[in-house]
């Protein structure tokens, strides 16, 4: 009877104990996005993030690591939207991107899923990449996520030519580095953030370019 007591007990428990871990997590990370975000990587510390987290330096260390993987758990929650990393095909956007019937519809979805990205995104990518000029963590964790950027870029473009109306005169590597080459955040700080521009209407600029730049005949509009 004790043992069934104590599995019952354990039962009882562990959905608390897993939510409540769950909610120290996104604390911790939103801590540090707030602290990279405002003072920089490099002035940024662990105990800093603790504090304004409201847990002990030990609890960040054992929820999610040690600077380097904070950083690298903020930047992935950016841009998936969660408080965990998730796979490029696992995203909603990417897998309605497949779906769509027509290469201007996979561009309009994507525009689209950037304007919801990027404003949580852009401030966490920008502190990154100041970080990676000065410190090799940063630099590592830059290089990755610019490369893993292209790479899915490639893939995209590879899903656009499905129904063969990509233009000719340029190589699909070379098409993708045009996506590559807008789809940053650092793009994004430059139309909205500087000059003011909507979200809407950044989606609905980068749908008309893309779809100007990338298909054969550059006339198709999104429906």
């Amino acid at each position: 009877m004790a043992g069934d007591v104590n599995t019952e007990k354990r039962r009882y428990h562990s959905p608390r104990r897993a939510e409540q871990a769950a909610e120290t997590r996104r604390a911790v990370l939103a801590a540090a996005r707030e602290l990279f975000v405002q003072q920089g990587y490099a002035a940024t510390t662990v105990t800093d993030i603790a504090r304004r987290a409201g847990v002990a330096v030990d609890t960040v260390y054992a929820a999610i690591g040690r600077k380097p993987a904070l950083l690298r758990e903020v930047v992935e929650s950016a841009i998936s939207g969660t408080d965990h990393a998730v796979a490029a095909e696992q995203r909603d956007y990417v897998q309605r991107i497949q779906r769509a019937a027509t290469a201007a519809e996979k561009i309009g979805i994507y525009a689209r899923a950037l304007a919801e990205i990027h404003p949580r995104l852009a401030p966490v990518y920008l502190a990154l990449r100041d970080a990676a000029s000065t410190d090799p963590d940063c630099q590592a964790l830059w290089t990755q996520v610019t490369e893993r950027r292209a790479a899915n870029m490639r893939r995209f473009v590879s899903d656009l030519a499905g129904n063969g109306r990509l233009r000719t005169d340029l190589t699909h590597d070379e098409l993708a580095d045009v996506v590559w080459s807008m789809n940053g955040p650092e793009y994004w700080a430059l139309l909205v953030e500087q000059r003011g521009w909507s979200p809407k209407r950044f989606a609905d600029w980068l749908t008309t370019a893309w779809i100007r730049l990338l298909l054969a005949d550059g006339a198709d509009e999104p429906r």
